[in-house]
């Protein structure tokens, strides 16, 4: 059998290893036999070909790999300001529509607005707030009767 078959079956052999261990360094020894083997196919000796996935090997596992490790435990972004209020929960002091009207989302009185300009959301409703366009929130009902107001 040729080397590079050799090479390419390593390669896919750690590359099915990676997949389930989800390690990172098998992957990356699986990107070296793939490279070996492709010299290998260039029809290269194979000590060109083991000299190419050692450095492969070497170069993944002591460099990308603690980036890429660094790269996956990042936290998430935080989001702030108007960013942070799509998501949460709004509860409207006045009828809203698609003229305008007041709710309250987190402790805070906001103009509001229905996300779909045909909807009527009644005071005392819940709704979600799906955006925010300046110093507007545009709502979606959650349930469509009167609510108590949180304290």
């Amino acid at each position: 059998m040729e080397p590079w078959v050799v090479w390419l079956l390593l390669a896919a052999l750690l590359g099915v290893a990676e997949l389930l261990t989800l390690t990172l360094a098998l992957g990356l020894l699986a990107v070296a036999a793939l490279a070996a083997g492709l010299t290998g196919v260039l029809g290269l000796p194979l000590a060109v070909q083991a000299a190419v996935f050692a450095v492969g090997a070497i170069a993944g596992i002591a460099v990308v790999r603690p980036l890429a490790i660094r790269h996956i435990r990042q936290p998430p972004p935080l989001r702030s300001g108007t960013a942070a209020l799509v998501g949460r929960e709004a509860f409207t002091l006045t009828e809203v529509t698609r003229r305008g009207g007041r709710a309250r989302i987190g402790g805070e009185e906001w103009t509001a607005r229905p996300y779909d300009p045909d909807l009527v959301i009644p005071a005392g409703a819940t709704a979600d707030v799906l955006a925010i366009e300046g110093a507007t929130a545009l709502l979606y009902p959650i349930s469509s009767g009167t609510d108590e107001e949180p304290s």
